[in-house]
This record gives structure tokens, sequence and C-alpha cells, in this order.
């Protein structure tokens, strides 16, 4: 029998966190989180939140608007898996879930025009877990895709299709039962050699070839509004990577907090994970030639060998605001600190 390392604890846990969240009032939400997180939590969101500290706090400043503008709001989740912190010294457990918080639209949230309809904040969030209480959390959101919704659209025409965001093909992603400890390896083992690959931009392949290292030719890479998603190597290449490597010069190594992976699933966050300076315009944006910090998170499902889905979500928020433009203010007349 395959050797398991069991985090079913931990995932029982953050699943009840989601549904007594879904349960509450806005009002109700800070005695949740008196009874799931440690009162000094560490909260990193992406701009114009950005990081927080105290429980209070992040209820106070995100979570209770966020409830009172997208009414009847549920976390739809398509992905749950957790893990050890392959990059902790000892080994922090981390419970990792993707979806969307659904709701309706009722009423203004930083600005964006309410609509009145169903709406989709696209999320991914990585929680450390330690003593039966939530420690610190990185949860990043997909803003400009609900502007797009509301009819605010942030951006220029993106280079790829942002459209709705699935889960992984396979129905596979809620990893509630332990998994062999030999496809976690196999599957961070991926993603180390994925990333040192994207860390260099120099290895010497040409660019659809050094993907073949280590993506199926059919992969999908899941990208942020703006940007949008892609369908197999030859277009990622096109409408993504080749784009974003000519765009930018004296781009950083390659800097994350937590890196894990269980059963076929694994995933990443840094603060940020490296920085680029645009030098051959971004998004339809002419050169800066300022330097600017990408915060982002990104999920992998491993299928064999290759990996096959990848879902982004990057704060192109701050890296604008990094560029002196504020995208909230401009679009949405915001004042943004």
């Amino acid at each position: 029998m395959a050797n398991t390392q069991s985090f079913r604890d931990e995932k029982t846990f953050i699943k009840a966190f989601h549904t007594a969240l879904d349960a509450a009032s806005a009002d109700e939400i800070p005695a949740i989180f008196a009874k799931f997180c440690t009162p000094d939590l560490k909260w990193r969101g992406f701009h114009p939140f950005d990081e927080i500290l105290g429980a209070e706090q992040v209820v106070e400043t995100f979570w209770q608007p966020l409830k009172r503008s997208l009414t009847r709001m549920q976390n739809r989740v398509d992905i749950l898996f957790a893990g050890r912190n392959s990059l902790a010294e000892d080994g922090d457990t981390w419970v990792v879930t993707m979806g969307h918080l659904v709701g309706l639209f009722d009423h203004v949230w930083l600005k964006i025009r309410p609509t009145g309809k169903m709406a989709f904040l696209r999320y991914c969030a990585f929680y450390r877990v330690a003593g039966g209480r939530i420690v610190e959390t990185a949860m990043y959101f997909d803003i400009p895709h609900l502007m797009v919704q509301a009819g605010q659209n942030p951006f220029p025409p993106q280079t790829a299709a942002h459209l709705v965001q699935p889960g992984p093909m396979t129905h596979d992603g809620l990893l509630m039962q332990d998994q062999p400890e030999e496809d976690g390896i196999k599957t961070l083992d991926l993603i180390n050699a994925m990333i040192a690959d994207l860390g260099r931009w120099d290895s010497g392949l040409p660019l659809e070839e050094e993907l073949a290292r280590t993506w199926h030719d059919d992969m999908i890479w899941w990208g942020p509004e703006g940007i949008g998603a892609t369908y197999t190597i030859e277009r990622y290449a096109k409408q993504h990577s080749g784009p974003f490597r000519a765009g930018f010069s004296k781009r950083s190594g390659t800097g994350h907090i937590c890196r894990l992976a269980e059963g076929h699933y694994g995933g990443f966050f840094g603060w940020p994970n490296f920085v680029a300076t645009p030098s051959g315009g971004f998004m339809g944006m002419p050169a800066t030639d300022k330097p600017g910090e990408f915060r982002v998170i990104d999920i992998y499902r491993r299928a064999g060998d290759k990996l096959a889905e990848n879902w982004i979500f990057i704060d192109l928020l701050h890296f604008w605001k990094m560029q002196g433009v504020d995208i909230l203010e401009r679009t949405t007349g915001i004042e943004t600190p």
C-alpha cells in the first residue's frame, strides 16, 4: 500500500470555516473569525487591501464590506488540497482552496457599480493552520474580472480570452481523502522543474520546446482578466508567454513564501514572486522602464508526467499602481492610498 500523509483534519477544518462564512450575515462574521482564526492573523490580499494584520481588521476591511455587497454569497470551491510547505524548515501545514465567491451584486464594492445580478469573484486562498486555528492567509482575487462583469472594463483588449474560469477538467480537485505521498512528490518535482525553466528565460531552447519539457501539448493556462486564458502550448507561447518575455527585462529571481503539492495538485504564492521591468510594453500599455512587483498565486494539475492545467492570479492592480497608473481610480473614481 502506498505511503500517505494525512491532512484530513486541516482540510475538514477549512471546509467548516467556509460553511460558517457562507451561512453568516455580515454582522456574524466577527464571531466566526474569533472561532477559526488567531487574533493576530496575518492576511495578504490584492490591492487595495494588501497586507492586513489582525483578524478584526480583516473582517472590517475585507469580509464585511464584501458580504454586504455580494448578497447571499456562497463559496463555490473547485480545488482543495493541503500539504507541508516545502520552503519552510518546519514544514508548516497549509490548506489551499480555489474557486469563486458567488452572490448577487446588490451594493457598491470598491466603487464598482452593482448590477443586481449574479457576480463571480474568482479567488484562491492559502491558509496556514496551526494549533487548530488559521494563523496566516494569502487570499488573491480577480477584481478586474468583477469590474468587467459590471461593465467597467479596466484594460485594453487582452492577448488571450477571459471567459468562465472552470475547475479541473477531471472534476477531481476536492482532495478530502488522503493521497499517495509519491503523487505529491511527483507533482512538486514537476512544478519545481517548470519554475527552473521559467525563472531563467534562457534555456537555450525555442520557447515551445522549452515548454514541452514540463507541459502537455493540450495544456490550458487560465490567466487573469487583462491577459486571459489560452489553450495548447503553441497558443500559450503566442498569446502570453512569448509576449510577456518580450515585454520585460531585468527579471529578478523567483521568491515564494509557500510551495506545496498533494496528489496531482500543487501550487505556490509569493509576496512578490518576482520583480520585472516593462521595457517593451505590456497589456497594451507602453513601456515604463519602472520595476514592478508581481504578486502571484499559481495552481497546477498534473496529468502523468507533465502539467495539464494552470490557474493564475496576478495582482495587476498593484503592478500598474507601481507603474503610475491607478486602475481603480481611473475606472471607478475610487481614491486609493
